[in-house]
């Protein structure tokens, strides 16, 4: 016997309770696409900055007090998303 899952469409709801469907509509962000690639050229380059720093404090720990940044202030800068300033 083959289990099976079934999934009914559901009546669509607005994005929030109490507010009107086209409303959610408007609210939606568009980008352009400048804007789009100039996001992810900037999580890129976090993503890379964030690297070279853990590769700093890994490799030449004194070079991290020559900055001026602790270790546990490296480690919490290291530890976030790229997504996050």
């Amino acid at each position: 016997m083959k289990d099976t899952l079934t999934l009914a469409s559901a009546p669509h709801q607005p994005a929030r309770p109490g507010r009107p469907a086209e409303l959610a509509d408007v609210c939606r962000r568009h980008y352009s696409l400048a804007t789009l690639r100039s996001i992810l050229v900037t999580w890129d380059e976090r993503i890379r900055f964030r690297w070279d720093l853990a590769q700093k404090a890994k490799d030449n720990p004194h070079l991290i007090d020559d900055i001026g940044l602790t270790r546990h202030e490296v480690e919490a800068e290291v530890a976030k998303p790229f997504w996050r300033r």
